[in-house]
């Protein structure tokens, strides 16, 4: 399956990440920090 909605809660050290795909199923669920959100989503 293919994520096509990504949404992101903004806090400060930790980041909610959420994927969803065309029909709104959740696809992706992950917790990220600061640091590493760049390397996410390159």
């Amino acid at each position: 399956m293919k994520v096509t909605t990504i949404g992101l809660d903004l806090a400060k050290n930790v980041f909610q990440v959420h994927g969803a795909d065309a029909r709104g199923a959740a696809l992706l669920r992950k917790q990220l920090r600061r640091s590493q959100m760049a390397e996410f989503f390159a």
